[in-house]
């Protein structure tokens, strides 16, 4: 595992948990932390027995945002190609679900939104104050978040940074599902799992899908779909997952 003094990393039944490790600064973003996520990242592609991964934060809090001292250094909290907090710019092919407690604010808010599903727990604070210190969220905040909840909602919480709680943001269907206070990770673990029992190239395929639909040409979404699509009908997980189901036992993934 890829374990860093900043970032944990644990799998266990097809599930990868990366989880942030500065409890002590609220899980802010620095360089190391976000060099620790991305190094998971590439275990959790590699891997083909990883199904799902979830990202939280250790310490009761999910992350604050940006490390300021180490932005007043001159140090960035993002990786090349990848982004802040080394998955603003990059999804994985996988399904990745954000577990959040405490807060989860400017930068830290900007790694929920970059995720694919989140489980919040009832406690947990959103929002993206930038403007609060005449900086803009500039890791995909201002254009992920009005893609993710109605635009004026979105306008409203950009606009005035304030904090949001778990329950608005689950009404606003940003939050797929809410937890008490500290079992977020249990909530995400078991989202997790009812994926990680499907076929994995289905997974993956109906997740480009998903993420990339809207950038098509109206006229041609069917086509593009429909490449994505043969490689996994023509897969041995598809003859699988069909005699899976005639022969009434649950499937055995190969990948491919």
């Amino acid at each position: 595992m890829s374990d860093t003094r900043e970032v944990l990393v644990d799998v266990s039944e097809g599930v990868m948990t990366i989880t942030m490790n500065r409890p002590e600064a609220k899980n802010a973003m620095n360089k190391a932390m976000a060099e620790g996520i991305s190094a998971a990242i590439d275990e959790f592609e590699a891997n083909a027995d990883i199904r799902v991964a979830v990202l939280t934060g250790n310490g009761g809090t999910f992350c604050s945002g940006m490390d300021l001292k180490g932005f007043l250094k001159g140090e960035s909290p993002s990786v090349k190609d990848r982004g802040f907090g080394g998955i603003s710019h990059y999804s994985p092919a996988k399904p990745l679900i954000a577990a959040t407690e405490g807060y989860a604010l400017a930068g830290g808010f900007e790694l929920v939104l970059a995720c694919d599903m989140v489980v919040a727990s009832r406690t947990t604070k959103f929002g993206l104050p930038e403007v609060k210190r005449s900086l803009v969220a500039g890791a995909g905040g201002v254009f992920r978040l009005p893609q993710q909840i109605p635009e004026r909602i979105a306008m409203e919480m950009v606009m005035t940074g304030d904090h949001y709680t778990a329950e608005r943001m689950y009404e606003c269907g940003l939050v797929n599902g809410l937890t008490d206070e500290g079992k977020a990770l249990d909530g995400a673990k078991e989202l997790a799992a009812r994926i990680a029992i499907n076929g994995p190239l289905a997974t993956a395929a109906s997740k480009k899908i998903m993420r990339e639909y809207k950038s098509w040409p109206h006229d041609e979404i069917w086509a593009r779909q429909q490449d994505i699509m043969n490689p996994v009908f023509a897969s041995e997980d598809a003859r699988e997952g069909a005699t899976a189901f005639a022969e009434k036992r649950a499937p055995n993934w190969q990948g491919k």
